[in-house]
Parts: C-alpha cells; sequence; structure tokens
C-alpha cells in the first residue's frame, strides 16, 4: 500500500515537472509557489509579468523559494519579439537585422549581451532563438524573427546565438522544428500546412537546426504544423515520426542526433486546442517525445495547471503514455534545471550596453533617389505610421516606429497611425488627402511594416508617393518591396535600436544615450 502512495506521489509530481505555465500579475500567486513545491519544474514569464528589471529580479528570486532548480522561462527574442522591454522597445535588434549583417561573431556578441542581462534578472531559459528559414515572404507570423530566407545563414546565425546566450549561463531554446518559415498560416489561430517533400524540408528547413544541436543547445521548441512528408497523421508537435524519429534518431539513421529537452510551442494555440484541446493534444505531445509543455501564453490560472496535470495522470493510468516516457521527460527537465543553476554561479559576463545600437546601424540598408539629393531633417517632421494587424508573438503593448523619437528631438513634430480599418478601398483617397493636408510644409516620414505583404499600405503609400515624392520612407519589416521614397531606410526589424538608427540617418545626428 505504502508502496502504491509513493508511486501516486511521484506520478502527480512528474506531470507537474513537465508543465511550464504562466500566471498573471509582477508577483506570483500563492498557486504557482504550492505547484513548485509540488514538484512545476518550470514556470513561464510573459510581458504582462514584467515592469522592470529590478522587479523581474525579484520577482525570480521568490519563484526559487521551493526549488533553486526551477526552470524561468521567458519569450526574449530581442528584435520585435521582446517582454524584458516590453514598454520600451529592445535594446538588441532581432534576427533578421543580425542575418542582413552576416557577421556570426557580433550575433554571438549581441546573443551573450541578451543572455546577461536575462541572468542579471534571474531567467535562465530562453525560448530563442527562431531558427526558422522565412522562405515564404508572405509568411504572417515568422518575417523579421528569421536571420533570412538562406538556409546556410540561417544555420551559421542560429549556431552563434545558441553559444552566445549559453555563454551568459541561460539556456536557449531553438524553433520552431522542424520549421515555420514556409506558412501562410499563423498557429496561433490554425493548423498550416507544408505540403512539400521530405527531401526538401531536409535541405531547406533543418540546417539551422542542425546546426542548433551541434553547438550544444539546451532545448528545442517544436511546431505546430503539418508535413505530410513527414507525418501524414499528426502535426509536428505530437509527431512520434517528427520527435522521436527525425529529431532524436542518431544521423546515421537520417536524424538529428538530439538528446536534449523538447518543449511545445504554447498547447493552447489554436492550431492544437481547436483541432485536439489542451488536455488530449499535452498527452499525444508527451507521447510523441516532448519534454516540457507549454502553456500560459493565454491560459495562465490554476485550472489549466491541474486539467494537464491530471490529464497527464489520467493518460498514464490508463496505459496511453507509458509511464517510463514520464518519468524521462521530467527527468531531462530536472537536468536542465539543474544545468542553468549551475550557469547562475559562474562568472558573470562584462556587459556591452552599446552593442544592440552598434548593430542596429550596420544592419541598415539605405537607398537614395539619385535625381533627390537627401537633406537631412531639421525641423518639425509629419509621421505617418502604418500598422498592420498585430502578431500575437510580438503583441501589442511593444512601442515601434520612429515617430516619437523624432518627436523628442523635434518638439511639435506631428504623427499619425494608420490600420487596415482606417484604409480600406473606400476611405483610401480620403485618407491621402487628409494626411497630404496634415502635413503641408512639413517634411513627410512614412513608417511602414512588411508592405509587401499589405495590399491597403502598399496602395496608401504610392498615392502619398505619387503627391509628394521628397517623401522619407522607414520600412521597419522585411524588405521585400522595391525601395521608394526620396531616402528608403530598411531597419529589417522594429526593435527600439533599429528605430533610434534610422533617426540618425534621416536627421545626421547621433544618438547621444542609449
Amino acid at each position: 500500500m505504502t508502496q502504491t502512495v509513493q508511486d501516486s506521489d511521484q506520478l502527480h509530481r512528474d506531470a507537474l515537472t513537465v508543465l511550464q505555465p504562466g500566471f498573471e500579475g509582477s508577483t506570483p500567486p500563492e498557486w504557482v509557489h504550492r505547484h513548485i513545491a509540488a514538484g512545476l519544474g518550470s514556470v513561464a514569464l510573459f510581458g504582462r509579468n514584467v515592469t522592470d528589471q529590478a522587479q523581474l529580479a525579484a520577482l525570480t528570486a521568490e519563484l526559487r523559494r521551493e526549488n533553486p532548480d526551477l526552470l524561468i522561462a521567458i519569450d526574449e527574442e530581442g528584435g520585435d519579439v521582446t517582454r524584458l522591454e516590453v514598454g520600451s522597445g529592445s535594446s538588441w535588434p532581432g534576427n533578421l537585422a543580425l542575418g542582413a549583417i552576416d557577421d556570426p561573431a557580433l550575433t554571438r556578441d549581441v546573443a551573450r549581451e541578451l543572455g546577461r542581462a536575462l541572468a542579471e534578472c534571474g531567467v535562465n531559459f530562453n525560448w530563442a532563438p527562431a531558427a526558422d528559414v522565412n522562405s515564404n515572404p508572405g509568411n504572417p507570423i515568422i518575417g523579421v524573427r528569421s536571420f533570412g530566407a538562406d538556409p546556410e545563414l540561417c544555420a551559421r546565425h542560429t549556431a552563434a546565438w545558441v553559444e552566445g546566450l549559453q555563454e551568459a549561463g541561460v539556456a536557449a531554446c531553438a524553433k520552431h522544428f522542424p520549421g515555420h518559415g514556409d506558412t501562410n498560416v499563423d498557429s496561433h489561430h490554425g493548423l498550416p500546412l507544408i505540403d512539400v517533400d521530405e527531401e526538401l524540408v531536409r535541405a531547406r528547413d533543418l540546417p539551422p537546426f542542425r546546426a542548433a544541436v551541434a553547438a550544444g543547445v539546451k532545448a528545442l521548441m517544436s511546431a505546430h504544423i503539418m508535413i505530410p512528408a513527414l507525418d501524414p497523421q499528426f502535426p509536428a508537435t505530437l509527431s512520434a515520426a517528427v520527435l522521436g524519429g527525425l529529431l532524436r534518431a542518431p544521423e546515421s539513421a537520417g536524424g538529428l542526433g538530439y538528446q536534449g529537452l523538447i518543449v511545445t510551442d504554447a498547447i493552447e494555440m489554436g492550431a492544437i486546442a481547436d483541432t485536439y484541446g489542451i488536455a488530449r493534444g499535452t498527452v499525444l505531445a508527451l507521447a510523441a517525445g516532448a519534454d516540457a509543455i507549454c502553456v500560459g501564453g493565454g491560459l495562465c490560472d490554476e485550472e489549466t495547471v491541474l486539467e494537464l496535470r491530471d490529464a497527464i495522470v489520467a493518460a498514464v493510468r490508463e496505459g496511453r503514455l507509458a509511464p517510463e516516457r514520464l518519468a524521462d521527460a521530467a527527468a531531462r527537465v530536472r537536468e536542465l534545471g539543474s544545468w542553468a543553476r549551475q550557469g547562475r554561479l559562474k562568472a558573470p559576463v562584462e556587459p556591452d550596453l552599446s552593442i544592440g545600437l552598434r548593430a542596429a546601424r550596420r544592419a541598415l540598408k539605405v537607398t537614395a533617389d539619385p535625381a533627390r539629393p537627401f537633406v537631412p531633417v531639421t525641423d518639425r517632421p509629419f509621421v505617418a505610421s502604418f500598422s498592420p494587424e498585430s502578431n500575437i508573438a510580438v503583441g501589442d503593448d511593444t512601442p515601434w516606429g520612429v515617430a516619437g523619437m523624432l518627436a523628442e528631438r523635434f518638439p511639435g513634430t506631428r504623427s499619425r497611425g494608420i490600420g487596415p480599418e482606417q484604409a480600406g478601398e473606400a476611405e483610401l483617397d480620403a485618407l491621402v488627402t487628409d494626411l497630404l493636408a496634415a502635413a503641408e510644409g512639413r517634411r513627410l516620414v512614412l513608417v511602414v511594416r512588411d508592405v509587401h505583404r499589405h495590399d491597403w499600405m502598399s496602395a496608401a503609400l504610392r498615392l502619398l508617393l505619387n503627391a509628394r515624392p521628397d517623401s522619407l520612407v522607414v520600412e521597419m519589416g522585411v524588405p521585400q518591396a522595391r525601395p521608394a521614397g526620396a531616402l528608403h531606410i530598411a531597419t529589417h526589424g522594429a526593435a527600439r535600436v533599429c528605430g533610434l538608427a534610422a533617426v540618425e540617418v534621416l536627421t545626421g545626428q547621433p544618438t547621444v544615450s542609449r
């Protein structure tokens, strides 16, 4: 009887260990502490949990009260996707900017500085870098989060980023295996289908993940995508052929030979939740070979943790999940927690607070109209910023653009944000007329983001440039469209430092502070 009780206790503990849940607020609720004491192996932090770095350091210290080996995870890619600086924008350019520079040593240094900042705040597990090859220019969720469209470029920078982050004692997590770059559906909303042959997946999408494994990456994150050539029945997150086969199998058998932690992308995303449900999806993912279940970007309450814990326990008792598979998954979580604790004991990395801006400057691509000599902005301009629909990975709370930065330099600067709802076909002419009237007598700065993906934005830009060919254009997304305007600046991302670098060019003045 005693042995049965002990087995039951361990089963519940292992079921909690493999979960990576989030919570609301800047301090942990009581239920989080209670579940950490009961075996929870990881906690996930999001922008809603961060007010500043001092608060974050206090939060992580409190979370470790019951377990010094607790994995504290965050989604800090730098660039457009930041949680550490959600209220101000990132101090580090993102992947596309680093890929545009193509200096792996710089990528390593940027990731090391980002890792230093995370480690200083007590975060030891980062769901980054994105190793996806952005082979589809219309991709709605990857874009600037990728190093680029070339597999070998993505591979060398993925490896450099992993090495830099882990030198700071923070576990890297390359994502989204086996590659989310050729999708036209956001897996937060639906299940993307990549209908290509296996040979193309191996040649195009796998090189960055092979490079990450070779670089010693501590974790890989699965993608909620269907690739029938790899598994005609299940998406990658739930596929034993993808996780237990392609990823774990030795290289001699055609796999990547990876033996570290596998974590799922958020299990409550539409691709899984709407198709399988979060409880069944969790069990299927663990059975397929995942070791940790990310949840909490949307569902961040105790009820969700209890639902998933109980689903795992029931699956083991009913024979749908082998107890050895769960024990193996829990052991990998604890092993990474132990590694991360040792990382916190290492000598601190020397800070380099200016590296992000230096990198952002190098990433700029500036194209001038030879017929119009460029004259820097020296007085109050008018800035029109065209905002596409929000990308869930980026979020709504992080500021972007150059309007505020120009207003700091030139008080009296006027600006307007324009979204797709304001620029429909019927409203477009009136909108352009209104913007031109508001900008009369001022330099006109047009800020866009992925203009090639948005017909309404492209149409508005064309009409404005026809009327004001002297306009200055700043593209802060993927610069796929032809450069336009008297001066065109491609920043390769919307991080705060990318905006600062663009403003330096627009004004001909260096940034005074970081």
